[in-house]
């Protein structure tokens, strides 16, 4: 039993540095020589080769998803949603992106579910979601205080891909979809929605880049991020139960500020590691973590 919850354990923590690891890849991309609009193609032409055997066999079911479900599930887990994240990163750093990006999408979720699924957060997770808006406060209006700038436009996208991804996960749970299906449809109808008018508009310009580079986001992208962290997080789930599960989640702020300094010299001003901290907490809270007693105590009252 204890080599299967650190199995789960193990697991949990390769998906948060894929997901980290997503992010980093995707700032060196941008930084280098790909455009956003590159790196989108990368990952949705590898991960929808890939996962297009497997659509075959499970389907659209468009009868659990209706054409509004089909068209969040595209938006949210596809290429508009990581075309956000990408063209964000041309203003923000990957630290500001870590915080905003999987940090906000609780906060997005329980809006969503709110309005279209009738939930109430309880009390402890309002707490937490508190805690993930108090962050995202601190991060815009404490690298200077001005609004306007080009972090600003940064931080908007995250937001906003945050929010596409709310909105695919509000649809998967109504379709009661498994991660991998939902991600298979995402790269698959990207694959075939995205490539023809990128490849109109841009050729095969893409090569131009290093190899080196193609292969990385090519790997990082369509292969980790897109189809091995999901199986990943699933099998964290499968074993240590959701509530726990999601509190791993958390740790993904925390660990792309941590890898952004050695790989891309970002180095996190003061307000950014104060906001990852106040977000992460907040997530960890959201995904089922405990209080600490005498908040907890109080909020039982």
């Amino acid at each position: 039993m204890r080599s299967e919850t650190a199995f789960g354990v193990l697991c949990g923590l390769a998906a948060v540095f894929i997901w980290s690891a997503f992010i980093i890849a995707s700032r060196f991309g941008v930084r280098a020589h790909l455009s956003p609009w590159d790196i989108v193609a990368i990952r949705f032409a590898v991960a929808g080769a890939v996962l297009l055997p497997y659509l075959i066999r499970k389907g659209l079911v468009l009868e659990r998803l209706g054409w509004a479900g089909l068209a969040a599930i595209v938006i949210g887990c596809g290429a508009p949603c990581v075309l956000l994240v990408n063209a964000g990163l041309l203003f923000a750093p990957a630290a500001q992106a870590g915080a905003l990006y999987p940090g906000g999408t609780p906060l997005m979720v329980a809006a969503l579910a709110i309005v279209f699924l009738g939930e109430t957060p309880s009390p402890s997770k309002t707490i937490g979601l508190s805690l993930i808006v108090l962050g995202a406060l601190c991060l815009v209006f404490g690298n200077g205080g001005t609004v306007g700038t080009q972090q600003n436009l940064g931080q908007t996208l995250f937001l906003a891909a945050a929010f596409v991804w709310g909105g695919y996960t509000i649809a998967m749970r109504k379709a009661q979809l498994d991660g991998l299906h939902a991600a298979a449809i995402a790269a698959v109808l990207s694959m075939a929605l995205y490539l023809p008018p990128y490849l109109y508009f841009n050729g095969l310009r893409v090569f131009s880049a290093p190899a080196t580079e193609l292969t990385l986001q090519a790997v990082v992208q369509g292969l980790l991020t897109a189809i091995v962290a999901l199986l990943l997080y699933g099998r964290t789930v499968r074993i240590l139960g959701a509530t726990r599960a999601a509190a791993f989640v958390a740790l993904t702020p925390v660990v792309t500020a941590i890898l952004s300094i050695p790989t891309l010299g970002e180095w996190p001003s003061l307000a950014d590691w104060v906001s990852i901290a106040i977000i992460s907490a907040g997530v960890y809270v959201v995904g089922g973590g405990r209080l600490p007693a005498r908040m907890a105590r109080a909020n039982a009252a």
